[in-house]
């Protein structure tokens, strides 16, 4: 990648083979392949290796919050399917969403479970500005408990038997509309490790939305927009950030949350950081992440935190039978202080 490409989306694609993608979890969380680039060096190791491959005095910072069953599947009084998605709580029942089919149902429609009214359209997909999002009313809150089931990703085809592994066990707050993947390798094994070799671990919040199922769909990276996402820091979390060693972040949001604290001096509110090749990184360090999709804006992020040689690592990933997105496995990167595009 040079100077003049690297606004270009095609410089991140990649050919991903859809055998790659993992369709579900490993038995054992942290028995996931960990590739390592470290200190120059490329590693192959598991997760479990994890404490092992930090040193003492290091902060892991991991995003403690929790999917909701936000996937509802309804029917209309036509009789025909539809499918919302539940992504933000904007007050009472009333909730952002992605709706489908989307250009087909109307303001004021009612959707059904059943014989039972237990939504309505409140803005449709058709009468949404540029930036907003169709809202829904639920007719009770109970219907997220009764009728609704844990969104997984769509390019995950087959179900999984237990929804507990599509959340990482530190899960704290219901908000999510999709689990932040990274901390889903993250057992009990691990964190005896971090304990034992004196690395701590603190929690953050984002409540992930919209757009980890928004791909970029503009030619140039610099025209997507970010939808923006509620995030929060504590006091005492954030000192602890600023006075570590080392940050080591657990997943993208984590990097998002703590760099949207570092660029605006809040610890609480929302944010749509978008982080593009060439932004200065001001708090973390090291990062373990999942593998992304292509032409996403968490591909742009590894990118920008890592430099034009994120391509190495997902190549020796797909040559190396390393499994992709959400269920896959991961990789520990370093951030690249001398990044030159």
């Amino acid at each position: 990648m040079n100077v003049h490409d690297y606004q270009d989306l095609s410089s991140y694609d990649y050919c991903l083979p859809e055998e790659k993608i993992a369709q579900e979890p490993l038995e054992v969380r942290s028995s996931s392949k960990l590739l390592v680039a470290l200190d120059g060096q490329l590693k192959r190791c598991r997760v479990s290796d994890l404490p092992e491959l930090l040193e003492p005095g290091d902060l892991v910072v991991v995003n403690d919050s929790k999917v909701f069953s936000a996937r509802l599947k309804l029917r209309r009084t036509s009789g025909g399917n539809a499918e919302v998605l539940l992504l933000e709580q904007i007050s009472g029942g009333v909730y952002s969403a992605l709706i489908r089919p989307s250009r087909r149902i109307a303001t004021g429609e009612w959707l059904f479970h059943g014989s039972t009214a237990i939504l309505r359209i409140a803005r449709s997909a058709k009468d949404c500005a540029d930036g907003e999002l169709p809202l829904v009313e639920l007719s009770d809150e109970s219907v997220i408990s009764d009728f609704g089931e844990v969104p997984l990703p769509p390019y995950i085809k087959r179900s999984i038997t237990d929804p507990s592994r599509y959340q990482t066990i530190y899960a704290h707050n219901y908000g999510s509309a999709a689990a932040p993947t990274a901390g889903l390798h993250l057992d009990e094994e691990v964190f005896r490790g971090f304990r034992s070799r004196s690395i701590e671990v603190v929690a953050v919040e984002l409540m992930v939305g919209v757009d980890t199922f928004k791909p970029i769909a503009s030619p140039r990276i610099d025209e997507h927009k970010m939808h923006s996402e509620r995030y929060k820091v504590s006091v005492e979390t954030w000192e602890k950030i600023k006075d570590a060693k080392r940050v080591v972040a657990i997943g993208t949001t984590v990097v998002r949350t703590l760099e949207a604290v570092a660029t605006t001096s809040q610890l609480e509110g929302r944010t749509d950081l978008y982080i593009t090749p060439g932004y200065e990184f001001k708090v973390v360090d090291v990062l373990m992440t999942n593998f992304h999709t292509p032409k996403s804006s968490l591909l742009v992020l590894i990118a920008s935190f890592y430099g034009p040689k994120w391509r190495e690592l997902y190549d020796y990933a797909l040559d190396s039978d390393f499994r992709f997105l959400s269920f896959g496995d991961a990789m520990l990167i370093e951030r690249n202080g001398s990044i030159e595009w």
